[in-house]
């Protein structure tokens, strides 16, 4: 048994190394990743180092798909890696989809078919000899970014994007289908995008009933083919009874995306924390903006309005239960009290001023 099985540890460590070395290489933290070339898929698998990753395998060699499949299928990972017969011509995915193409042979695609799969700033790593050659797709000049609740810091919403125009086709369809009421608050509270990545804080609650408990979740995805990247769960929110769609409009500013950070609140009198754009992992919390209603960043400084009382409006509304939208319009509406506003360096989260006044 173990003459049998000692050969079998080092093959599959070994395709495990060089699936992580070409990953670290390529600098690719999630997404979607296609392996052309693929062989008896081995590396294929390996290449999903987490969940982060969904996978697929290409080969010219039909003959080779039904064992590889097999060969998924018994690892238990069928689904998130697939491999697919390919005709060595056209790459078989829509434009601005696939963020790490891995190549095993350097003329088997062509350098437009790579431009043309790639997402902006996916990498494309090609084998040449016994090395590895790396390739960024540019992001296009213009393409633009949201990274506030209204654009940018400015306020002002309307996009520099000039690629948008009327939708001919779907990029990527994500789940829940629906949101949790019509009635009710909107199931998405707020929603930012910056670097390729969208993030968003939406109730997955049960859709059967409104009545059942909230599920609040900051989520992250590819923004040009919705895999999912990370999620994490808001433990405390603004009630989802809310009446009407829109919900208090503090909850639309809690987050703001720069490059490869996320800022936000994750909880409703939570501090600001700065989380990893890639992972989601927690890079610093800024103790200071307990309460912080809203957050605007210009460069490099973070400017947070804090409400020591951020949770009013979920204990008066607790107070009032299933309150109509006229009680909200005439009852919920500012209070008028004083805020404090802190001007706070990004990176090191040293605080440079704090101001307190009505602001609305």
């Amino acid at each position: 048994m173990k003459q049998f099985l000692l050969p079998f540890l080092f093959l599959s460590s070994a395709f495990a190394d060089e699936a992580s070395d070409i990953l670290a290489q390529s600098g690719v933290k999630g997404g979607i990743v296609v392996h052309v070339g693929c062989g008896d898929g081995a590396v294929t698998q390996k290449l999903r180092a987490n969940e982060a990753y969904q996978v697929q395998g290409l080969t010219q060699e039909a003959g080779k798909v039904p064992a590889i499949r097999d060969a998924i299928y018994k690892a238990g990972v069928s689904g998130a890696v697939a491999v697919s017969e390919w005709n060595g011509k056209h790459l078989p995915y829509i434009e601005n989809y696939v963020n790490l193409l891995v190549i095993e042979d350097a003329t088997a695609v062509a350098k437009e078919e790579i431009d043309r799969v790639l997402t902006p700033l996916g990498v494309a790593m090609i084998k040449k000899g016994a090395s590895w050659e790396k390739i960024t797709k540019a992001w296009p000049k213009d393409m633009d970014e949201w990274t506030h609740y209204a654009y940018n810091s400015k306020g002002n919403p309307t996009s520099k994007d000039m690629l948008v125009g009327p939708p001919s086709r779907m990029q990527w369809i994500g789940n829940p289908r629906w949101s949790r009421h019509h009635d009710r608050m909107s199931s998405v509270s707020a929603q930012v995008s910056a670097g390729g990545r969208t993030f968003y804080i939406i109730d997955e609650g049960s859709r059967i009933s409104i009545l059942m408990p909230a599920k609040f979740m900051l989520i992250a995805r590819d923004a040009f083919n919705g895999t999912v990247l990370w999620k994490k769960p808001i433990p405390q929110w603004s009630t989802h009874l809310w009446p009407l769609k829109s919900g208090p409009t503090q909850l639309t500013r809690r987050i703001v995306a720069m490059g490869d950070k996320v800022y936000v609140t994750m909880g409703i009198t939570d501090p600001i924390s700065c989380l990893d754009g890639a992972t989601g992992n927690v890079i610093r919390v800024y103790d200071q903006t307990k309460g912080a209603e809203e957050i605007i960043i210009r460069n490099g400084t973070l400017f947070a309005l804090v409400n020591k009382d951020a949770d009013r409006l979920n204990k008066e509304f607790a107070v009032k239960q299933q309150s109509d939208q006229k009680r909200v319009e005439t009852e919920f509406n500012w209070d008028g009290k004083p805020r404090e506003l802190f001007a706070i360096e990004a990176d090191s989260g040293k605080t440079l001023w704090k101001q307190e006044d009505r602001i609305a």
